[in-house]
């Protein structure tokens, strides 16, 4: 086994590291602004959690302020999760330029929800199918004062572009350290490029606005009737990214970039 002579490090660790880090970037838009899960936005982000009706919409428990911030690190470095705050855009996005992002950029009062990457290997009920990645998509706008103003659909259409056009990274990094089962990791190797089977999102039955956004955005719901715990699943297995983009441009989303972010946990 190759090691680094000064570190004592297997060159595959600092690649993950590396590839760990470069996926997690602020996404701008016209609309809104992606940014990392970081410790500053926990503060904010445990108020609203707090709330019962997004509790009960999220299906969540209430934490501690400790074990929010236990929450946060997991979510910023597992290799099966991609977290972002949705924040207000309050600037005109030069993508070109990749724009260096303020204090202000993310600040509380421009924070409006989160949405977030869970990657699934899914293998049937049986475990007798073919392995296949799945990336469940959760998405939550917090107040009802920044809800019905467009802010959750392009946060959803920017996040899809970035996964899809990084997808190969992004799983990479899945199956090399967070998958464990080491079959399923040959037989995903195995079946050629890594590549998502779809999207899915697990809406509650009374949820309406939800269930609205992502019906018109190409996720069909996998049965009629909501499942034992009230829920409908839906998934979306057409993922090119050129959709997307046409999608981005009939939302009126405009200007999708990278930005430079300064701050350090």
């Amino acid at each position: 086994m190759l090691l680094n002579a000064e570190t004592g490090k297997h060159p595959a660790f600092w690649w993950s590291i590396y590839t760990l880090l470069s996926l997690r970037i602020p996404l701008l838009s016209s609309k809104v602004l992606l940014v990392p899960y970081s410790t500053w936005h926990v503060p904010r982000y445990h108020e609203w959690m707090q709330d019962e009706e997004i509790q009960q919409a999220t299906a969540s428990e209430p934490l501690s302020v400790d074990e929010e911030y236990a929450m946060q690190q997991s979510w910023r470095q597992d290799a099966d999760k991609l977290t972002f705050i949705i924040c207000q855009q309050i600037s005109s996005p030069e993508p070109a330029s990749a724009p260096v992002l303020t204090t202000e950029s993310d600040s509380p009062q421009n924070m409006v929800g989160d949405i977030n990457l869970f990657l699934r290997v899914d293998d049937g009920d049986e475990g007798d199918s073919p392995p296949q990645i799945v990336g469940e998509i959760e998405l939550m706008i917090a107040e009802k004062s920044n809800q019905r103003r467009g802010f959750g659909k392009a946060a959803l259409l920017v996040f899809m572009r970035y996964i899809i056009e990084h997808q190969s990274e992004v799983l990479e990094e899945f199956v090399s350290r967070g998958v464990d089962d080491v079959e399923s990791v040959r037989k995903l190797r195995e079946a050629g490029p890594l590549a998502f089977e779809c999207f899915s999102v697990k809406i509650g039955q009374n949820n309406l606005r939800s269930l609205a956004l992502f019906d018109g955005l190409g996720f069909d719901r996998l049965s009629p009737e909501p499942n034992f715990f009230g829920e409908f699943e839906l998934r979306r297995t057409e993922l090119g990214v050129q959709r997307v983009v046409g999608e981005l441009g009939v939302a009126g989303v405009e200007g999708y970039g990278k930005a430079v972010y300064t701050r350090r946990e």
